[in-house]
């Protein structure tokens, strides 16, 4: 009889217990699929370091509102079983969402990036600038970062900075990436690009890394029409085997740069500016590149186009007319350079509302030749 009487009573337990399962589980299913934004502003960020428990996790994202508890973000693992596939990385949420859908951003590797795009022809002080300017920090980080050259010593053991080893690109990068690491991540792109088959033909071309750089340089800072790059090559290889002065302006400009003079125009003056870089007075390559070349003009330096010319001059439109002789690249200066500037002026006068009184002045415009 005794044991008759305790039968009912377990079965109303397992009853029970059954029916407060069933509660609980629907409760829980339902906030699996519930969205939910418990942090008040716009947007809220966390950080998942790399070997984290999937436990130590559901913490985080419930310590900043993001889920509503850890064991919520845990029954979504079990649920998923993909609580090994979770990445490492900083994440941003801007919405509600279900415990499942930030369950699938950890998953994918969502992590949030920013954008930086360096142009090609930017020289360290420039790209600095711009770091900052995008607010990734520190300009003079991002220099001091730039005077690391330990991973460019095999390729270049005269290098005392980063100057053209820096690879002009779009990166993603995390918000708090240190100017260091930014430099590595250029470098190693540098160095991906300049790959064997680069220095083989550089090696051929009886050029060193930081000569093919360099040269490379002055081709971007040079010209930005695809088309020309290999015949701008060609003007400075041809100058460089005759034992010319390469007389390019970029090389001022950067003599000028370094030395905090420059203003935006090059005087006759600064022609005589007694520094390396200086190519009017000094004959060959610079000591060292003064940008950051991209891969087109790397492969012109060391793929130059089979042409005869010595020199070039602007059309003032972004390209060059190209000449073999002296006096054609006179020529060439006076059409393009003199008579289009005085066209201007004049052009510029006539338009000009009538004055009381005028004052005539004369500006000399020389056509230097690169």
């Amino acid at each position: 009889m005794a044991v008759r009487k305790l039968l009912p009573i377990g079965v109303v337990l397992i009853v029970l217990l059954a029916a407060v399962a069933a509660v609980v589980g629907s409760l829980a299913w339902k906030q699996l699929h519930e969205p939910y934004q418990g942090y008040t502003g716009p947007e809220q960020f966390v950080t998942i370091r790399q070997g984290a428990s999937s436990s130590e996790i559901g913490r985080q994202l419930a310590a900043v509102q993001i889920v509503r508890d850890p064991q919520l973000f845990r029954a979504a693992l079990w649920w998923t079983g993909r609580g090994r596939s979770l990445k490492a990385g900083e994440y941003r949420f801007d919405h509600a969402m279900t415990p499942l859908e930030v369950l699938d951003v950890l998953v994918r590797g969502d992590v949030y990036t920013l954008r930086l795009t360096f142009p090609e022809g930017l020289n360290i002080e420039e790209m600095a600038k711009l770091y900052e300017s995008q607010g990734f920090g520190k300009g003079a980080n991002f220099v001091v970062a730039a005077r690391n050259v330990n991973r460019i010593r095999e390729l270049d053991d005269k290098a005392s900075d980063l100057e053209g080893y820096l690879f002009p690109e779009t990166y993603s990068l995390p918000r708090q990436i240190s100017a260091a690491r930014l430099v590595d991540l250029m470098v190693d792109r540098f160095l991906a690009v300049y790959d064997d088959t680069l220095r083989a033909r550089a090696s051929a071309a009886g050029l060193t890394t930081r000569q093919a750089v360099t040269l490379a340089s002055l081709i971007e800072k040079e010209t930005g029409k695809p088309e020309e790059r290999a015949i701008v090559s060609a003007v400075y290889r041809n100058r460089m085997k005759m034992g010319m002065p390469m007389q390019a302006d970029p090389t001022v400009v950067y003599a000028l740069l370094k030395a905090h003079r420059y203003d935006g125009n090059i005087r006759r003056e600064d022609l005589a500016m007694d520094s390396p870089y200086n190519t009017y007075k000094y004959p060959g390559l610079p000591p060292g590149p003064i940008a950051s070349p991209g891969k087109a003009s790397l492969e012109a330096a060391l793929t130059p186009a089979n042409a005869p010319y010595l020199y070039f001059v602007s059309r003032n439109d972004g390209s060059h007319v190209f000449a073999q002789t002296l006096d054609e690249h006179n020529a060439n200066v006076r059409k393009f350079q003199i008579d289009f500037f005085r066209q201007q002026r004049q052009a510029k006068a006539a338009s000009a509302p009538p004055i009381s009184t005028s004052r005539a002045g004369a500006r000399s415009t020389r056509g230097r030749v690169p």
